[in-house]
């Protein structure tokens, strides 16, 4: 492998490429501060970087009197720090013991290892040591013996650059950390658009693209979770960017908690990126010889729009974040009982369920909530994991032998976090109910929180888990958690601790999940967190699918999984057929469009089988087949978001690696009268390969990008089938091309 990183050793200059990327930073002399010079397309290496110097005196604080270095408000920098001549946002705050936080860590040495760095308690990148080199570089604190390590890594094939940052106390004195974040960096001009996903619940992800302005522009959550309304993600584009042309930076958080994302533009244009963990209600106490490490951010750069951005994203995912067990095996097509039943079922009613399921070809039967405890609504039972024998005198593992006997898998739903005052497990531990009770304690959907802070409570729940597994042998498990933190306090940590209840809270999260999926890794988790609630690279280091929304209506989810697909790809994707009218919009929606558009994700259904019709019955099923013919090629291949002439309409194409095969969704949005031609330009295709289209027409690459797919049919000699033709609103057609040699 080809070196990627290089370093002018005399003048401290560092300089990481793979060819396509470089991330340019070098050592301030004098001052030992670390400065921001470039992250872009890849520029040639050079002996040193004098070439690339900007330094005027300017004016404000002069850092070092009669010197003429200037204010650090004036320079770029990589890592900045709390209390010297820059006003802007730092990196990280220490609260030292004379109460003050005024920092100077400098420069002390680098090295380069191979591979990645993996921590125990943290999700990280998966890479094997030959793929990938990093750079770690050695600040220590001039007041005190606080050491701070910054980590660069780079891979020989992706447009990645992974960053994060480890404290270390080697003293004797406790340090107080208030922010810790895990990447900064500050670039030359302000002229971006800032891009980011936003919502709420059950409308998740939506596309946000916004001019940055001088002063502070952030996102973040402070629910505990990364939550519904702000995705952790941000990326930089130029003016002109497209889906498929165009500068483009991105920066998702690989974190499952609290986060915050601030961009920062001073008074002289210099733009400052920054994520990490938020910093609300943050105070982790570094004790002697401990460290903290913060979460990875996840920079990339591409030149080839927000398709390209997202390719590098959904590579990365589906090769370096996913378990290795999970990478490549088919997904299966589930019922969820949820729209059907609800609370209400029995024995009988699910196994007729599953015998329906079974017949339009699903291959899992999920049993959702409601089968525990004396659990009829949302309002009890949390935390109770015995199932309810009323509604299954006979037990799960009856259940679970009629749905094998269908030859279909079953899978179970979990709410891990969750607990109920109702519930033995309250009873018999109340200090293990997150909050302060001798304050005023909010429910959210009718429940607390379990203290994930405290260990003891962690592994009752890995072995009340494993009892059940055991016993039932599960192929899948939907992992839920329907509320966010509204009263951070732990009974389990001392008082001067309830600042990293926050952090130790999904610390203990990621404990559970890793200690199930080490013991059971042949079962399929999926994440879900009142929908799309904890939806973030680190869910999927230990769960290779997330369910994307609540919202099940397919206009919705065009727009919601549109969004979603910036980052993560449709391989991890839940995304099911319902019922209409919908259950969350009350909209109707073409059968066949809620199948189409469902199927760019891990297909499933929503439905109350037995109340279809054999025509309805017929659809799903040829829906079924339809997406396992396109299995591999949308879960491999490369995700294009299209950008049609019409603005109501949408288009996305999925290409193999090969450029032999691709599929394209075009979807109409609301019907019109006396329409026109529709056109779209499709991307990434081999521009001298003749494709055939859907078995009928043939096309060149070239055409089909340069020209574009048509859309229409021609109806000469059939124009009374045409104006028959029923029109509906949210209509969408699926076109299959593949490589032809004539």
């Amino acid at each position: 492998m080809s070196n990627l990183i290089y370093i002018n050793k005399e003048k401290l200059e560092f300089h990481l490429t793979n060819g396509c990327i470089s991330y340019i930073f070098r050592v301030m002399p004098k001052i030992k501060q670390l400065e921001s010079i470039y992250f872009g397309k890849a520029v040639h290496v050079r002996e040193d970087l004098s070439n690339l110097d900007e330094y005027e005196p300017g004016s404000g604080c002069q850092l070092f009197a009669q010197t003429g270095i200037a204010s650090l408000e004036h320079r770029r920098q990589e890592y900045p720090t709390y209390g010297t001549t820059d006003f802007r946002k730092p990196a990280f705050e220490i609260k030292y013991n004379d109460g003050d936080k005024i920092s100077n860590f400098q420069y002390y040495s680098y090295q380069i290892l191979n591979g990645a760095p993996c921590y125990d308690e943290l999700p990280h990148v998966r890479y094997a040591d030959e793929d990938a080199k990093t750079l770690v570089i050695l600040l220590k604190d001039e007041y005190s013996n606080l050491e701070l390590k910054l980590n660069y890594t780079i891979f020989a094939d992706l447009d990645i650059i992974v960053r994060n940052a480890e404290f270390f106390n080697p003293g004797k004195n406790n340090y107080h950390l208030l922010s810790a974040k895990s990447a900064s960096f500050d670039l030359s001009t302000a002229n971006y658009d800032l891009i980011t996903l936003n919502g709420a619940w059950a409308r998740e992800r939506h596309v946000n693209r916004t001019p940055l302005r001088p002063g502070i522009q952030e996102i973040g959550s402070v629910r505990g979770a990364t939550g519904h309304i702000h995705d952790p993600f941000i990326a930089l584009a130029d003016k002109n960017t497209s889906q498929n042309q165009g500068n483009v930076i991105g920066m998702p958080l690989m974190y499952s908690g609290n986060h915050q994302e601030t961009i920062d533009v001073n008074a002289y244009g210099v733009t400052r990126v920054m994520t990490g963990i938020g910093d609300a209600d943050f105070d982790w106490i570094l004790e002697p010889m401990s460290n903290f490490v913060t979460p990875q951010a996840v920079l990339s750069f591409s030149d080839q729009g927000f398709n390209g951005l997202s390719h590098n994203y959904h590579d990365l995912i589906r090769e370096h974040i996913l378990n290795q067990h999970w990478q490549k095996p088919e997904r299966p097509v589930l019922i969820n009982n949820w729209e059907a039943t609800y609370y209400d079922f029995d024995e009988k009613k699910l196994v007729n369920l599953a015998k329906e399921a079974k017949d339009i070809g699903c291959d899992l039967f999920v049993l959702d909530d409601g089968w525990f405890g004396h659990r009829t609504s949302d309002a009890g039972s949390m935390g109770d994991w015995e199932v309810d024998k009323k509604k299954l005198p006979q037990g799960l593992d009856h259940l679970v032998q009629k749905i094998h006997d269908l030859d279909m898998k079953f899978g179970l739903w979990f709410e891990p976090e969750a607990l109920s005052m109702d519930t033995k497990l309250y009873q018999e531990h109340p200090s293990w109910l997150l909050g302060n009770s001798k304050k005023h304690l909010s429910q959210g959907r009718n429940q607390y929180l379990v203290d994930f802070t405290n260990p003891a409570a962690v592994n009752f729940l890995f072995k009340k888990i494993s009892k059940i597994i055991d016993q039932i042998h599960p192929d899948y498990i939907k992992w839920d958690m329907n509320r966010n933190i509204t009263e951070p306090y732990s009974n389990y940590l001392p008082k001067d601790q309830q600042g990293e209840v926050f952090h130790r809270y999904i610390l203990g999260v990621y404990k559970l999940y890793q200690l199930l999926t080490d013991k059971y890794p042949k079962i399929l988790f999926e994440s879900c967190a009142g929908g799309g609630g904890r939806y973030d690279l680190a869910m999927f280091y230990y769960a290779p699918q997330a369910w994307t929304s609540d919202d099940t209506d397919a206009n919705e989810r065009w727009q919601i999984q549109t969004g979603t697909s910036y980052v993560y790809p449709p391989a991890v994707m839940g995304a099911h057929v319902s019922i209409v009218p919908n259950h969350q919009t009350g909209r109707v929606t073409p059968l066949h469009s809620r199948v189409n558009i469902a199927m760019f994700g891990t297909y499933g259904y929503e439905f109350d089988l037995t109340k279809l019709t054999q025509k309805e019955k017929d659809e799903l099923k040829k829906g079924t087949e339809q997406f396992h013919r396109f299995h591999d090629l949308i879960f491999n291949g490369d995700f294009y978001r299209l950008e049609p002439s019409h603005p109501g309409h949408g288009a996305w194409e999925v290409n193999s690696k090969d450029k032999k095969h691709a599929v394209i969704c075009y979807y109409y949005g609301l019907s019109e009268p006396n329409n026109g031609y529709y056109h779209v330009k499709l991307a990434g295709l081999d521009p001298n390969q003749l494709y055939e289209i859907n078995g009928q027409r043939k096309l060149f690459g070239d055409e089909l990008m340069n020209i574009g797919l048509p859309l229409t049919e021609d109806y000469r000699g059939r124009e009374a089938e045409y104006w028959a033709k029923p029109k509906v609103d949210f209509d969408t057609k699926i076109f299959e091309l593949k490589a032809i040699n004539e």
